[in-house]
């Protein structure tokens, strides 16, 4: 029984305290005076029952009621429930500050006469009670307020003490009359069972104001601990609201601050930490508006908003669909019947009572599904004399299958959930309607989803159940309630509230007790009962689990074991693998545990060394196989195996499993140990009891916990829950010394439970090897430490810890440290169980004190293990295999044992493409001085013994990561490498255990060494011909050097490359203009310069130049201009007679004029040298326009330029430079007007040649290029931005590059006429990809999408030719949009301007970033989704190649109709020439040959200045850069005309390939600088025949012209050149671009194949000669063998047959291509013959195929790889190089004996006092007893010599400031004479010790 009543309490409004601006309320009376004992008076009741604040009013307002809610310390809740009324605030009439309510307007003042009653004070009479009884409430107060308005005859104080004295029956359904004495008559209805909630109607409320969907989004965020807010105007709709979001969550309960009705003044608890469930006013809307955590419920509106930084996890399908469909059964229930024809009569709508009963039977149904089965994952801890119950949360997880599910992980985590599980754990306990909907059976479920019928038929039966257990009597007795008489709270006059009499209330009080406590206490007694126990989960799961195949793999399994055990080595080694695969499914592994805990019951736990390994790989094979969900099953089943299973190392030492599978994380989740440790100990206890007298016979043990299932015995069979029920009921009734004796039975085997698992964690935490402690150091502290809530401090068990081991005398800090961290893992983990489990303070601490000790032992024996074990033979690994080397390449690493792991391709793994398991495969990983490479076999024994070969350039490294592979071929295989290189490769591999980490660092930072060589001298390219150490050349430029500086160093440069003899006068001129001069800056390249000054105008070049000259001539580039008939090199002065209209001009000879530029650019004939210094200015990088290509036909010309500068900028540099004299804005001015005039001479030199026919503009073709046809997906694919310049510097100038550097020629606004040529139809208006495919060609319709103006003519109306016929222009202008803008064209000049879009750097970067990826995935990709393509065109790497296609299509176009075109984009260097290049290739068949393709590349690429190495991120300065890789774009965009025109070209894919792999691979010199200024600085432009042998570096083209010489593996057989249409027109719309192979293919049986060295080593491979031997057929597996060399070609074979006959008749064989030659003329003769000789027809004469047969080799050219006979004369040569070296050395000697030099080699020697570190040649001579030194190897006249008779010593040494960065601080040494000390420097520190031996052995013979 309960009071009815605690307080009650009158609050009126507070006059005093008003002044202070805020009202507020105080209490007049409470009753009674004294607090009740156990229930304290609530605080703050003034403030809840005005929530809104205390406010006085301009009328009178209706009473209002409403309850709150108050939760005490205890967590008990109060029911405040409060009646407001207002009466006439007597102070206050007249007064003018009165607070008008806000939603009142503010009436007129009247003029200050006394009125009636104007203001009134609200005044609250409030109710108390621990019951839940608002309607009842409501009456009681309403009676008190009836009593008071309406005067009754009742006195006040007799009904107030009757609330306390009534004691109302807590629960049994029991109605109780009662009547406050008041003419009244209520009743009180009690529930028949209080742990249901009550809710009245207010669920099916909820749920109408809000809508099901958000009530369910509130439901989740409630059950997943977020923050919910609900408002509303009513305080009592808030109420019932938050009443019914918590009466949903049963049976959970919620335990976070729960205030249904929040008063103003506490407003700022909203933004407390915690989850609350929390109703306010909406007039508070405003401030809570900014919440950002909180999930906001608007009731009145019905509508929630979550926050963006809320992620709500829904409940799991199916449930979450189930729910939504049942909910609306129940609230929409005419849903099903709308559509009916002839919908049934009208049904009363149902009871809202029943209503808000069935929803919740729908949430009650889905708290029944979601905790299904929990029972079966409670572990019992103890029984007597508290139960103690844990819940096994993985388990339940993992067998529901909903591991991954964030909602339920969140609801377990969760506090409502562990409340649930100390409450309803228990197994004997009073039981609800929950327990028993939880425990029904699976089916029910099933087929209630079935059949909606059956659904609603349960729903409404349990929604009966809840509804009668709020209203259990049908029949309510009659009530009655006086209420106050209608409108009495208007009247004009009323007498305030009075104050009672608090004696006389008091003692009619105590009168009421006495009387009561006089009756006997009713007490029900409790209802206990067993609890069901419901199915157990893997029943539940069980049904649905899918069999796949899995007995074959158990099979395997089960045999591989026997296999083991029968010591049958062979099957084994064979069924090893497949076991290990079959291991990846879930019963595969809980097989291995029974079968060898079968194995171990048999005693058959001693195994030998070789069974030993194979048991260990299968246990962590397992282990690192399972998933998270059933991590904690196997490592449990594992447990006691691993301390069963061991071998015999030595007499007394036996190594156990436990020490091998040490390395899984599941070892140190604290939660795996607790959980294991939980249901071990319930089985004991269950053990326990089952041996008792009182329990059944003795029943067998079973491990697992099954629900009830009848044993085999027909006996059933006691699970420790049911054990438990039975000790629960049987426990009262024993006598206490037998309750003692069952506490501390339990109590003990906890206890030694305890003991045993330190012991077992001890085993699994001290590793073998002490010194390698991985797993506790690595785990987060935050893991354990939260898991801990431990009551001895840890500080006992540390000081415990720390006096064992001062005892024991543990020194090593290394081994404490291990020590210490085990023994502290291992107490937190005992504080914690054994307190939870009630284990007693002393045992806790006898516990702690051993744990030290085991420790200690345990170390001790592991020692020994560890000392035993080392000395086992090791297991057989491959043998390493050595990479066969390059010709100069040398080992910088000795292989590293690595196992190559699969990545994300498929094809070597035999993934869904079939094939063999080429990966993962074990081998070793070499670094040489010029590649990366992985060289092994692979790993399954069955694919046999092939090498497995994966490389790539050192230099195309594009980032190189430390990864951690998880791998089941070796257990301790951690740490691992990926390396990603931009030739589309990827090797990633795992270490072997013998590879420390410090040998990995050591190969991590060599391969960053050589990956950025110091100079291009010491890249492979050059280093590859010598033995020497490197020398270093100066290092590229620092970016801030001073001009002069700069100066010197380019004629410094000039001079060391002996390219040029200068005399003074030249230096002089040099210098002068050295002050003149100025610099531009771009984001990515160094300093460019350009002098200002002119060069001495006369024409004739001076004799110092000439051997520049003449080299200048024999570059490609000028050979080019002569074949194009592009003029001569004449000076500015002198015309040509020949009337030509251009000329070469060797102004630029010394690159003074642009640094980017050849030395000889070709100029309009009018043009002087001097102004094109001043037109140079108005462009970036002074890259002016030059011609470099003439239509031959058309005589059209080709320019090509940097973008525009806009306004010059010279003026800018000019302000910041005092030495100069002209005004600003003149020289400005100068170069404007130079350009105009430039612009001008071009236009004049331009031939004005059209054709009127048509034929010759625009055709079809490229129309379709430039209508919208060209791309259906563009739509989708963003538009590229034109390219902006980011400038990294802050000097002043660039600030005025960015201002002006959108002005051109002049800004203007465009003139009228230019306005019409070039926008009449948005034509030119921008060049880019539209969105549909055109079905008509031929009637383009240039789309409105371009430019963004909508000016599309009419579909068809005016096609292109005609727009260009109109009116063609001389010269196309085709520059960047930017710069572009508000332009004018003087409108006498024929020129007009194309604004481009264009890809710029940051695009094409990130799209070959996408490319890389997407060709070599570091991972397989788990969505299916993701395919290759769909990365493929994810990068937009086919969308850039469109465009550029496109661009040059349309200057094709315009050349070949006459018209001329300058591109001018970006800088010039990137875009520009890619699109040049694709114009020439395209219009000039020249290119198209072998020789032809050369010119091309050095004329447009070297010569004028492409970035190479910045773009391919080759040298230390672009390091940062990334690979933008512009080359590769264009040598895709050739591969895609190729492919459409296979007869067109000399070359074949093979020959585009090699070259996209060596443009990076620093293999070859070509490409390793930026421009041939700074590879004349260099010295490598120019080959010099003379002895430079060493330093010449090697030379792609020779080498390609070798190979091609030898055979024909760059030719395509196909050639066959068209005679008249030169003049090739790809397809370029995207459908039509193909993916290139380079980019996935890869051969495993030998690397990259475009290392020709080693093809030839490997040609005749073994391998395949075996496989021929035997029969004719050859397996080509892709990816391993080159398929492409293994497809048959006719010719190829007939070459090889002719070779072979050849060879046999002992000819001298011819070379191929005089063979073909001949075949193809005899084929000519042939058909002349016949008289098939027709020019035009279809058989093409000049090849050797006729061309109808084309369709059968599918435009496929045919490569073929080189044959054996290529790595030869290249070493030679380098041989004979380094033995001319030796002879020219000694020439100066007369005798030639050997005496002479007992050694020599380059040392680096200090120079005198502040000099720096200088590489020299040394020779050390017996024979005149002197150390002498040249400036290098060939030298020939001595530096300077050192007198060896002098010298008293020779020490090592430690570096000094300024030697050289890369060499190893061992290989300094000092020589000390009798004048100074030497200090040297050797290349390494052997040939350093090697050089002291010498000058050690030269001193003592002297």
């Amino acid at each position: 029984m309960a009071r009815f009543a605690d307080y009650f309490i009158v609050v009126g409004y507070d006059q005093e305290k008003a002044d202070s601006g805020e009202g507020c309320g105080k209490i007049i009376q409470r009753f009674p005076k004294k607090d009740w004992e156990g229930t304290a008076f609530p605080q703050g009741v003034e403030m809840f029952c005005q929530p809104g604040g205390w406010r006085l009013s301009r009328d009178r307002k209706a009473p209002t009621f409403f309850t709150v809610v108050l939760t005490d310390i205890d967590s008990d809740r109060h029911y405040c429930s409060c009646l407001t009324f207002y009466e006439a605030e007597v102070n206050l009439q007249g007064s003018k500050s009165i607070e008008a309510d806000e939603d009142e307007d503010e009436e007129a003042e009247e003029d200050g006469l006394i009125q009636p009653a104007q203001v009134f004070a609200p005044k609250s009479l409030i109710l108390v009670s621990r019951l839940d009884y608002p309607e009842i409430f409501r009456g009681c107060l309403g009676l008190i307020y009836t009593v008071h308005i309406d005067s009754l005859s009742f006195p006040l104080e007799g009904l107030v003490a009757n609330l306390f004295t009534f004691q109302v029956p807590v629960a049994g359904g029991s109605q109780k009359l009662f009547s406050l004495g008041a003419g009244d008559r209520q009743l009180i209805q009690t529930p028949l069972n209080d742990t249901l909630p009550i809710t009245c109607k207010s669920v099916g409320l909820l749920f109408q104001q809000l809508g099901i969907q958000n009530v369910l989004s509130l439901f989740c965020a409630v059950l997943t601990e977020h923050k919910v807010l609900f408002h509303s105007t009513s305080y009592q709709r808030l109420e019932e609201a938050c009443r019914a979001l918590e009466a949903l969550m049963f049976p959970l309960k919620y335990s976070y601050p729960y205030i249904p009705i929040l008063p103003s003044r506490l407003l700022e608890v909203l933004s407390s930490p915690t989850p609350f469930i929390i109703g306010v006013h909406s007039m508070f809307q405003t401030e809570i508006q900014d919440l950002l955590d909180v999930i906001i419920a608007d009731l009145d509106g019905g509508t929630i908003k979550i926050p963006e930084c809320i992620h709500l996890s829904p409940l799991p399908e199916p449930l979450l669909h189930q729910t939504q469909t049942s909910l609306s059964l129940v609230l929409h229930p005419d849903l099903e019947i709308a559509d009916n024809a002839f919908p049934p009569p009208r049904t009363a709508p149902s009871n809202p009572k029943l209503l808000d009963k069935e929803v919740r039977a729908v949430f009650l149904r889905l708290f029944a599904q979601l905790f299904q089965g929990y029972r079966s994952c409670l572990q019992l801890i103890r029984i007597h004399s508290e139960p103690v119950i844990h819940f096994h949360k993985t388990a339940f997880l993992g067998q529901r299958g909903l591991i991954e599910n964030d909602f339920l992980t969140k609801v377990l985590d969760g506090m409502a959930f562990a409340g649930f599980v100390s409450e309803r754990g228990p197994p004997y306990r009073a039981c609800d309607l929950f327990d028993e909907l939880v425990a029904l059976d699976t089916d029910i479920f099933k087929e209630e989803e079935a059949s909606p019928a059956k659904l609603q038929k349960h729903i409404r039966a349990f929604s009966e159940q809840l509804y009668k257990n709020e209203n259990p009597n049908p029949h309510m007795a009659f009530q009655k309630v006086p209420r106050p008489s209608e409108g009495s709270h208007m009247r004009v006059h009323q007498v305030p509230f009075p104050l009672l009499d608090d004696e006389r209330v008091e003692n009619m009080l105590q009168e009421g007790i006495a009387k009561h406590s006089t009756a006997p206490a009713f007490t029900r007694p409790e209802r206990k009962c067993v609890v069901p126990a419901g199915p157990p989960v893997v029943s539940i799961m069980g049904k649905s689990g899918s069999v796949f195949n899995s007995a074959r793999r158990l099979e395997v399994v089960r045999s591989c074991i026997s296999f083991i055990f029968d010591n049958k080595t062979l099957e084994t080694e064979k069924a090893l693998p497949a076991a290990l695969r079959a291991l990846k499914s879930k019963a595969a592994r809980h097989c291995l545990t029974e079968e060898l805990s079968l194995h171990v019951q048999q005693n058959r736990a001693i195994l030998d060394h070789q069974q030993f390994d194979h048991i260990i790989r299968l246990m962590n094979c397992a282990l690192q196989d399972c998933s998270s969900s059933e991590e904690y099953t196997v490592a449990a089943a594992v447990l006691p195996l691993s301390t069963a299973f061991y071998r015999k190392l030595a007499a007394g030492v036996n190594q156990f499993a436990y020490t091998c599978i040490q390395d899984h994380p599941i070892w140190t989740n604290q939660q795996f140990w607790e959980a294991t440790f939980y249901s071990e100990v319930q089985t004991q206890i269950r053990a326990l009891y089952l041996n008792t007298p009182e329990g059944k016979d003795c029943i067998t043990v079973r491990l697992k916990d099954a629900g009830p299932e009848p044993a085999a015995g027909g006996a059933e069979e006691h699970t420790a829950m049911a054990l438990a029920a039975m000790q629960l009921r049987s426990w009262p009734g024993l006598s206490k010394e037998k309750q003692h004796e069952l506490v501390k039975n339990e109590e003990s085997t906890v206890f030694s439970q305890a003991i045993h698992y330190a012991s077992l964690m001890v085993y699994l935490l001290i590793p073998l090897d002490t010194s390698k402690i991985k797993l506790l150091r690595s785990a987060p502290v935050a893991d354990w430490e939260s898991g801990s809530n431990s009551i001895v401090t840890n500080s006992i068990a540390g000081s415990v810890a720390e006096s064992f081991d001062t005892e024991s005398g543990f020194e090593d800090s290394e081994n404490s440290d291990v020590a210490n961290s085990v023994v502290r893992f291992v107490a937190r983990f005992i504080d914690k169980v054994c307190t939870e489990s009630g284990v007693t303070q002393d045992h806790i601490k006898s516990l702690h004190s051993m744990i030290p000790g085991i420790v200690a032992m345990q170390m001790e024996a592991l020692e020994a293990v560890h000392r035993e074990s080392r000395r086992l033979p090791p297991i057989q690994k491959p043998k390493i295999l050595r990479p066969a080397l390059l010709p100069g390449e040398e080992l910088v690493s000795e292989g590293l044992r690595v196992l190559l792991d699969p990545d994300g391709r498929e094809e070597a793994t035999g993934g869904l493409s079939g094939g063999p398991h080429i990966l993962p495969a074990e081998g070793a990983l070499f670094l040489t001085t010029y590649r990366i490479i992985f060289k092994g076999t692979p790993h399954d024994p069955l694919v046999g013994e092939q090498a497995v070969i994966r490389a790539f350039p050192v230099a195309t490294l594009t980032k190189d990561k430390k990864i951690s592979i998880q791998n089941q071929l070796q257990q301790n295989m951690q740490e691992g490498l990926q390396l990603r290189s931009a030739s589309f490769q990827l090797i990633k591999v795992a270490f072997d255990e013998e590879v420390s980490s410090e040998m990995v660092e050591i190969f991590r930072k060599h391969l960053q060494r050589i990956r950025y060589p110091q100079s291009i001298f010491s890249s492979f390219a050059f280093a590859a011909g010598q033995t020497a150490p490197q020398l270093i050349l100066p290092k590229q430029k620092e970016r801030n050097t001073g001009f002069r500086t700069l100066s010197k160093t380019i004629v410094k440069g000039a001079k060391r490359a002996g390219m040029i003899t200068m005399g003074r006068g030249s230096q002089t001129t040099l210098k002068k203009n050295d002050r003149g001069s100025r610099m531009m800056w771009h984001e990515d390249d160094d300093v460019s310069i350009s002098d200002d000054g002119e060069p001495p105008p006369s024409s004739t070049l001076r004799a110092s130049e000439k051997s520049t000259m003449e080299q200048l001539v024999e570059q490609s580039c000028f050979r080019d201009y002569q074949r194009l008939g592009l003029g001569t090199i004449t000076a500015s002065s002198s015309r040509s007679k020949s009337g030509e209209q251009f000329r070469v001009t060797a102004v630029n000879r010394l690159y003074s004029l642009c640094r980017s530029y050849p030395g000889l650019l070709v100029v309009p004939q009018a043009v002087q040298d001097s102004s094109l210094q001043k037109v140079a200015r108005c462009y970036r990088h002074n890259r002016l326009p030059v011609v470099c290509w003439k239509h031959p036909r058309t005589k059209a010309v080709l320019l090509r330029s940097g973008g525009f500068h806009g306004k010059s900028v010279v003026g800018l540099f000019k302000s910041q430079n005092p030495s100069s004299t002209v005004p600003a804005s003149s020289s400005e001015l100068s170069s404007s007007l130079e350009q105009e005039k430039y612009l001008q001479a071009i236009l004049n030199s331009v031939p004005i040649y059209f054709k009127m026919n048509g034929n010759n503009t625009l055709s079809d073709r490229s129309l379709q290029g430039l209508s919208p046809g060209s791309d259906r997906r563009a739509s989708r694919m963003p538009k590229m931005a034109p390219v902006h310049l980011d400038l990294p510097f802050s000097n002043s100038f660039t600030r005025g590059v960015l201002e002006y550097r959108y002005k051109l020629f002049a800004h203007s606004n465009p003139k009228p006429d230019s306005k019409e040529r070039i926008h009449p139809q948005g034509m030119w208006a921008s060049l880019r990809s539209s969105s549909r495919l055109s079905q008509h060609p031929s009637t383009a319709d240039v789309g409105s999408k371009q430019a963004g103006k909508d000016l599309a003519p009419p579909a068809g109306s005016i096609s292109l030719q005609a727009q260009l016929l109109k009116r063609q222009a001389a010269l196309y202008v085709f520059g960047e949009k930017s710069h572009l803008r508000g332009l004018r064209v003087d409108s006498s000049l024929n020129c007009e301007l194309v604004p481009v879009d264009f890809a710029d750097m940051r695009q094409v970067k990130a799209s070959f970033k996408k490319l890389l990826r997407a060709s070599a995935p570091s991972a397989t990709s788990s969505d299916s989704e993701d395919s290759f393509l769909k990365a493929l065109e994810d990068s937009e790497w086919i969308l850039q190649l469109h465009k550029i296609l496109q661009l040059a299509l349309i200057l094709v176009e315009l050349l070949d109709s006459g018209s001329s075109v300058l591109l001018s984009l970006e800088d010039g260097w990137d875009i520009t020439t890619q699109v040049v290049s694709l114009v020439q290739l395209l219009s000039d068949p020249f290119y198209r040959t072998l020789d032809g393709f050369q010119v091309l590349l050095e004329k447009e690429w070297l010569s004028f200045g492409h970035k190479f190495s910045q773009r391919s991120n080759l040298s230390p300065s672009s390091q940062g850069g990334g690979f933008t890789p512009i080359f590769l774009q264009f040598l895709d965009c050739v591969h895609q005309i190729l492919e459409q025109h296979p007869l067109e070209f000399e070359f074949n894919q093979y020959y585009l390939k090699f070259l996209a792999y060596h443009h990076i691979s620093n293999r070859f010199k070509n490409f390793l600088l930026d421009s041939d200024y700074e590879r004349l600085e260099h010295g490598t432009l120019f080959e010099d025949k003379g002895d430079k042998q060493a330093r010449r570096g090697i030379c792609i083209w020779e080498c390609m012209n070798r190979m091609h010489r030898r055979s024909p593996i760059f030719f395509n057989y196909l050639y066959s050149p068209a005679e008249s249409d030169v003049i090739l027109k790809p397809s370029i719309s995207i459908p039509s671009l193909n993916k290139w192979d380079y980019f996935t293919d890869e051969t495993l049986s030998m690397g990259p194949h475009y290392d020709w060295g080693m093809m030839a080593a490997r040609s005749d491979s073994s391998e395949e000669m075996h496989t021929l031997s035997n029969s004719k057929r050859r397996i080509v597996w892709p990816c391993y063998s080159s398929v492409s060399r293994a497809q048959p070609d006719a010719i190829t074979k007939l070459l090889t047959d002719i070779w072979r006959l050849e060879g046999e008749l002992n000819q001298t064989s011819e070379k191929w291509q005089t063979t073909l030659e001949r075949v193809r003329i005899s084929i000519q003769e042939d058909l002349a013959q016949e008289g098939n000789l027709r020019k035009q027809s279809t058989v093409s004469i000049s090849g050797l195929i006729p061309t109808p047969s084309m369709q059968v080799f599918q435009r496929r050219s045919m490569l073929h790889l080189p044959d054996s006979a290529l790595g030869e004369d290249h070493s030679t040569s380098a041989a004979n190089g380094i033995n001319r070296r030796a002879a020219t050395l000694y020439n100066q000697f007369t005798p030639k004996s050997e005496e002479n030099r007992s050694y020599e080699g380059i040392l680096y020697k200090r120079g005198a006092l502040l000099k720096g570190w200088k590489p020299r040649w040394f020779v050390l001579d017996i024979t005149k007893h002197q150390m002498r030194y040249y400036d290098t190897g060939e030298d020939t006249n001595c530096r300077g010599h050192i007198d060896l008779a002098e010298v008293e010593s020779v020490v090592i040494a430690t570096p000094t400031l300024g030697a050289p960065k890369h060499i190893s601080e061992k290989a300094f040494f000092d020589l000390k004479t009798s004048k100074r000390v030497y200090n040297f420097c050797a290349s390494d520190a052997p040939s350093a010790q090697l050089w002291m031996d010498k000058i050690q052995n030269c001193i003592s013979d002297a």
